[in-house]
Parts: structure tokens; C-alpha cells; sequence
């Protein structure tokens, strides 16, 4: 538990310095919206809910009328069938507290049954990624990255509050799998989805650019740009896309040839136009590096008939940095790939909330974070 004069002192660290590591040359820091750190929480490696083992924790909203978030677990149907938990998570100006599970939600295939595993079911395998809750349908949008392996192509889906599929909203054909180089990279897909503030709207944001765009990022550049695509709610019709540019990896990994790299794991719309936008990068040896960005989803060129994106044919939005994870000094930091608004503090401030996918892996956590964010 943080003391508020704790919180009030990193927070100086985190707005102002952000000098644990440098801000990417092509980013500026955003002067009309700031963040707090308020405080950070866990929960027990492979803890046993409701007949689960709980993790993989990749996408999570928060449902104001119930007070409640929803936790989406990526586990493929390999430990437990598909599913998202609901919670409880107590915030106030100085303390993020545990969260509290309340119950386990199966997500149904459009039959009634579970979703299967690779072993089980390899027509209809799912690796759930991000999750919104519509209040107006009082329903869940969320997406799988599917299998290039298994030529199931990412997807984003809607479902009731018990687990039960109302649609699919059919994948643009660009981000298709394939046997050959195009259309999306495997593990590379649909990782963030927001609603529009007025709820007409959702964007769906790639992880990583498809093929045809160019290369996932290095150490010396980003790579090509990564797709956001905007959909009608109502008719599931694409409407417009933008293309977003990754950092370069942050740091070099040890040794130098292990495995390094970053993308977008998240978004969530700050208000009818600017969007949050998450990129986490893991480095071997190194471990994460997380920063969130705010852009204008009104910058940019509207790429959705643009194919490939090359340079000279498009026009990038432009991101300015709200926060750099590295100046909050934590022991560990982990694979942040939830991000969510939670529930006003006292003050009349929305807190921002996000969490890590531990990968079931030992090694890793289950992190919670929290943040007061503060707009001009």
C-alpha cells in the first residue's frame, strides 16, 4: 500500500522525468493530458477460481453500472475453456487494492458449446485478446487473434454477459491468414479494441504490421506502419483505418541475438477523437519495456483501400507520449497487454487501469496498475 505522499512524489517522476529511459525521437510528451501513478497490485501465480486456473489476463473493461471489471484470459482451451472472469478492483487516490473475483463466464461458440482446444476442436480454436463491454446491449465485444497454423483468421466477436456468441463480425480480407507471406502474422492480430465514446462505433488495432506493409520492429527502426481499423457497431461495416508507426525495440536484448521485440497491445478511446494506445516490448535478458501514447485518430490517412502501405502513399497519425512505465521504478515490471478506464476517484478524475498476461509462466505475474488521469 502507497502513502499518498509516495504516490504524489512518483507521480512527479512519472509526468515530469521519465528519465529511466529515453522517449522515442519520434514522440512528444502530450501537454493536454497527464497521468498519476497511484499504485500497483497482484494476484497469486496459477490461482485456482471457480474450478480455473487464473491468468493469461489480456484485455479488460469496466463495467460502471455494476461496478465490476471484466477480465479476459487468453488460454487457447488448453488449461480451461475459453473465458473472462468478472471482478471486483477497489481504487481510491492512494491505494490500488487486490482484485476480487466474483465468478468465471465460458465464452460459447454460436452452437452452445465451449469453445475447444487444438487438440479438441482445430476449426474453431480461439486466443482471446481484448474485450470491451457495451452498455447500451448490456453484451461483450471481444477478439481472437486466431492460427496462421490453423488458417483461422482473427476474428472479434459479441456475447452476452453469460457467455453466449450474438455474432461475428466478419475479419477485412486484407488481415486473412495465408500459407504464404500476406495478410497477418501469426500472434500478431486483433490485440486491442475500443469503443467510441458514444458507442457507434469500435476500432480494432493490429499488433503488428500484416506482410505486405512491411517488418515487425528492430532495434534500429519500428518497422511498417500497424493497421487500426474503424467498424459501424451496428452493421459491422469498416469505415475507415488509420496507420500507427511502433517504436523501435527500446532495448537491446542479452545476449544480443536472443529474442527482442514490441508492438501495440492495446487501445482504448480517450474521448470522441484522441485514442490511448498501448506498446509493450520485451527484450531477452532485459524483460518489458511499456509506454502509452495518446494520438488524434483524426490525423493520418485513411488507409482502408491503400494496400501495401509503402512510403510516399500514406501519411502516419502522430503519437505524444503520456507515460514511460520505466520511470515508475517498480521491482518488476511485466507483458502489459490490458488497459482499461476504472471508476472515478473522489476528486471527479477517471483512474486508468492496466494489467499484465503472465502466460501461466512462473516466471511472470499477474500485475495491476493503476493511474489518476488528469485532462486539461
Amino acid at each position: 500500500m502507497k502513502s499518498i505522499a509516495t504516490a504524489l512524489l512518483v507521480s512527479i517522476v512519472t509526468v515530469l522525468a521519465g528519465c529511466a529511459a529515453p522517449t522515442p525521437t519520434n514522440a512528444v510528451r502530450d501537454t493536454e493530458v497527464s497521468v498519476r501513478f497511484i499504485g500497483e497490485s497482484t494476484l497469486p501465480h496459477r490461482l485456482e477460481a471457480f474450478g480455473t486456473t487464473v491468468g493469461g489476463i489480456s484485455g479488460m473493461d469496466y463495467d460502471a453500472k455494476r461496478g465490476v471489471f471484466y477480465l479476459l484470459s487468453d488460454d487457447r482451451s488448453d488449461i480451461n475453456v475459453a473465458r473472462f472472469y468478472t471482478a471486483r478492483i477497489n481504487v481510491t487516490a492512494s491505494d490500488l487494492a487486490k482484485p476480487e473475483l466474483l465468478s468465471v463466464t465460458t465464452l460459447k461458440k454460436a452452437d452452445g458449446a465451449p469453445f475447444g482446444s487444438k487438440t479438441t476442436d482445430p476449426k474453431n480454436v480461439v486466443d482471446p485478446e481484448a474485450i470491451r463491454y457495451r452498455a447500451d446491449t448490456d453484451t461483450v465485444l471481444w477478439t481472437s487473434e486466431g492460427d496462421r497454423r490453423l488458417l483461422l483468421n482473427p476474428t472479434l466477436f459479441e456475447a452476452r454477459l453469460d457467455g453466449s456468441m450474438v455474432r461475428t463480425i466478419p475479419t477485412h480480407a486484407m488481415f486473412n491468414m495465408s500459407e504464404q507471406e500476406k495478410g497477418s502474422r501469426d500472434n500478431n492480430t486483433y490485440e486491442g479494441l475500443s469503443l467510441s465514446v458514444d458507442g457507434k462505433s469500435l476500432w480494432v488495432a493490429m499488433e503488428a504490421p500484416i506482410y505486405e506493409d512491411g517488418a515487425t520492429p528492430t532495434i534500429a527502426n519500428g518497422g511498417g506502419p500497424i493497421r487500426f481499423t474503424q467498424y459501424d457497431v451496428a452493421s459491422g461495416k469498416a469505415l475507415r483505418q488509420i496507420a500507427y508507426v511502433a517504436d523501435a525495440i527500446p532495448n537491446r536484448p542479452m545476449p544480443p541475438v536472443g529474442y527482442a521485440d514490441n508492438g501495440v497491445t492495446e487501445v482504448l478511446m480517450l474521448d470522441a477523437h484522441r485514442m490511448l494506445v498501448l506498446e509493450r516490448s520485451f527484450a531477452m535478458g532485459i524483460g518489458n519495456s511499456i509506454r502509452i501514447y495518446v494520438i488524434d485518430t483524426r490525423e493520418g490517412s485513411d488507409v482502408l483501400s491503400t494496400l501495401p502501405l509503402t512510403a510516399g502513399n500514406y501519411q502516419p497519425v502522430t503519437k505524444r507520449l503520456l507515460v514511460n512505465f520505466d520511470s515508475l521504478n517498480l521491482r518488476k515490471l511485466d507483458n502489459t497487454e490490458a488497459m482499461s478506464f476504472g471508476p472515478r476517484l473522489a476528486n471527479g478524475n477517471r483512474t486508468l487501469i492496466v494489467a499484465s498476461d503472465d502466460n501461466f509462466n512462473a516466471r511472470q505475474i499477474t500485475q495491476f496498475l493503476a493511474f489518476e488521469l488528469i485532462e486539461k
